[in-house]
């Protein structure tokens, strides 16, 4: 079943919706994206009630769905499995004995002015209790970074506090946590009905620097997915095992410590979870990389509760490598005076670009999204876009 929201619906989900014949909310969104295709749509009394009938596994693309989740299906485990992944200070709590080292702590708004970074190792990091895609992520070298990390966060609370519903980014509660060591990783997955995890993808995700929180670049290939597949797969079990998770899509983020780490996890290299996100694969469709690179569809993976045959699946694909580029727009771009994107530049920037999915800039902090394709041995293009403060491709007012 889809319940379909905001911010953005791709035209593969958009076919995956219409080929899958599953019920679909009626909402504006589905009526705008679906608009023509025939596929009915149901009232929300009638979808709400399959849902509680156990008629059908629901899958989301956006978090903005957790409202509807809240007030339609209340009566049901479905919105406390949400919250317990959501909150980041929750989450932190189901895995404490995992890391029992780790140190985190949860702090309002109104307590960050106050806080003695002295009394926490750094670096460290800050982030929204509630948070979706890297908004009002900072990170801390040294105590005098403080005040000014807190002014900048008092400046993005002003900014962006109304681009995504609360139940998506809350900026009223920040958790302040140890940074994980490592190279990161994001994976998409679903809980089948019998609680056992299904991985879909596993993605790296790229850094200009050390002090870099953005999402700009993640890619994946053959080679990532056959070392990590089966590590993480294990990870997500355990998680899964705690928190109930059945019949439940998640878009999980991971950092690995190759130099040993803090967790009790086996092995040569260590896995910790950064968060993982609850009702959806990667957001604003990005999850579709795995349709780009793999030829795998991950909605219909999971409604029909089925497993890639990876050792299939990535037969014929070595040597290359995916990529997810998010052309954001630096903060100090006042994207109101932007007149327009030159977006056959940015595309044009890639050897080989497979797909360009243009944003309103002038609503959301970003003016694109790009699929494209590289050999792994030469991905300069996507260190070059990584380091690019992208105002090349805009022209103001």
């Amino acid at each position: 079943m889809f319940l379909l929201e905001a911010p953005y619906v791709s035209d593969f989900l958009k076919r995956s919706v219409v080929e899958s014949g599953a019920p679909v909310l009626d909402n504006g969104m589905a009526r705008e994206a679906l608009a023509g295709s025939g596929v009915r749509l149901l009232p929300a009394d009638e979808f709400a009630g399959l849902l509680r009938a156990g008629k059908g596994r629901l899958y989301s693309n956006s978090e903005n769905c957790i409202q509807w989740i809240e007030e339609n299906l209340a009566d049901t485990e479905l919105p406390g499995r949400i919250a317990l992944l959501k909150d980041k200070a929750r989450f932190r709590d189901l895995l404490r004995d995992l890391y029992p080292d780790f140190r985190y702590q949860e702090l309002r708004l109104d307590e960050l002015a106050g806080f003695d970074p002295a009394t926490f190792p750094k670096p460290f990091v800050i982030k929204p209790s509630v948070g979706f895609f890297s908004l009002g992520v900072h990170k801390v070298h040294a105590d005098a970074d403080w005040p000014e990390t807190v002014r900048v966060i008092q400046e993005e609370v002003r900014e962006v506090s109304d681009m995504y519903p609360s139940q998506v980014l809350d900026l009223g509660r920040f958790v302040v946590e140890e940074c994980i060591e490592g190279e990161e990783y994001a994976v998409d997955a679903y809980f089948d009905s019998r609680g056992e995890p299904v991985i879909l993808n596993v993605f790296t995700h790229l850094f200009a620097s050390e002090n870099d929180v953005s999402d700009r670049v993640y890619y994946t290939s053959s080679k990532i997915i056959r070392a990590w597949e089966p590590q993480f797969r294990a990870l997500l079990a355990e998680v899964g095992r705690r928190a109930g998770l059945r019949d439940f899509p998640i878009h999980a983020e991971l950092r690995v410590d190759t130099r040993g780490g803090q967790c009790k996890w086996a092995g040569q290299q260590c896995a910790a979870f950064i968060e993982i996100n609850p009702m959806r694969f990667a957001g604003w469709c990005c999850t579709d990389l795995a349709h780009f690179a793999y030829g795998l569809n991950p909605y219909r993976h999971y409604l029909e509760q089925t497993r890639p045959d990876w050792d299939a699946v990535l037969e014929g694909r070595k040597g290359k490598v995916w990529s997810l580029v998010v052309a954001d727009i630096h903060p100090d771009v006042d994207r109101a005076a932007i007149e327009s994107v030159d977006y056959d530049a940015f595309r044009a920037a890639f050897a080989k670009p497979l797909e360009l999915r243009p944003v309103d800039f002038r609503r959301y902090s970003a003016f694109a999204f790009l699929f494209a394709e590289s050999d792994e041995s030469d991905i300069s293009e996507l260190e070059s876009i990584l380091k690019s403060d992208l105002r090349r491709y805009i022209r103001m007012k």
